[in-house]
């Protein structure tokens, strides 16, 4: 099996080296590209107005100066000769789940992968629930091969990835595994500080408040507070389905 790796937190990051731990129990053909430097938050962004750069890292690893999607496309149309048979995005650091899912740049090049007919899983390790700073990347090193190897068997439909999440936990403390939808919190997530530099000018820095919700059982958001490992199918398809049946009544009528 060939598996392609790659990730939002670039070429050095420690999550992708967990990554390639937990894809070489599955296969030892494994083929790396991913970002120079760090590009979360990035979602499904692709560079269109200026040249990309490519790094040969290694034998069968690369790093490209653009986007999580610019690396699937890279490997896809560049570095591999045929297509992968399955993409790896992460092991990302913190979680990617409830509304953060649709700013992930881990979740992106999963759903990339997948437009592109080839299956793809997204995996991160959730972080600082225990105490700030906290990120057990053994847990999805211990737990990866074990979550994957079952759905690689089961399969899931063409227009589908996998969202993996996994609890800010060590790897015995796990309490297993869970199948998900998406969650949302109860209060606004991202908040923005200005702080002013040593020359006295003003700037401002996006990040997150910590604070956790009240989510519902069967959600992503429960599971990994309950300290299960979190398993969610997601599609591209952004309709809102119950409201496009009222909206096409209306004008109908």
């Amino acid at each position: 099996m060939k598996i392609l790796l790659t990730n939002d937190d670039g070429i050095h990051a420690p999550g992708l080296k967990v990554l390639e731990t937990i894809a070489r129990d599955i296969s030892d053909d494994i083929w790396i590209v991913a970002p120079e430097i760090e590009q979360s938050g990035m979602s499904r962004a692709v560079t269109l107005t200026i040249p990309l750069r490519t790094r040969e890292v290694d034998e069968k690893r690369w790093s490209v100066s653009g986007t999580p999607t610019d690396c699937v496309l890279m490997a896809l149309e560049k570095f591999l000769e045929t297509p992968p048979d399955l993409i790896l995005s992460g092991v990302n650091r913190g979680q990617n789940m409830g509304e953060d899912t649709s700013f992930s740049g881990t979740v992106a090049a999963a759903l990339c992968g997948m437009q592109h007919g080839v299956r793809s899983i997204a995996l991160s390790q959730a972080m600082n629930f225990r105490q700030d700073g906290s990120i057990p990347w053994e847990t999805a090193e211990a737990w990866g091969a074990k979550v994957l190897k079952p759905l690689l068997e089961k399969g899931w439909p063409d227009d589908a990835i996998m969202n993996i999440n996994f609890p800010d936990r060590t790897p015995q403390d796990v309490e297993g595994i869970q199948i998900t939808r998406q969650g949302f919190r109860d209060h606004t997530q991202l908040r923005m500080e200005e702080r002013r530099d040593l020359r006295g000018n003003a700037y401002s820095w996006i990040g997150y408040s910590g604070r956790l919700s009240d989510p519902v059982d069967g959600t992503d958001l429960r599971a990994i507070y309950d300290g299960y490992i979190s398993i969610s199918p997601l599609q591209i398809d952004l309709t809102h389905n119950e409201y496009l049946k009222t909206l096409r009544s209306e004008w109908e009528s």
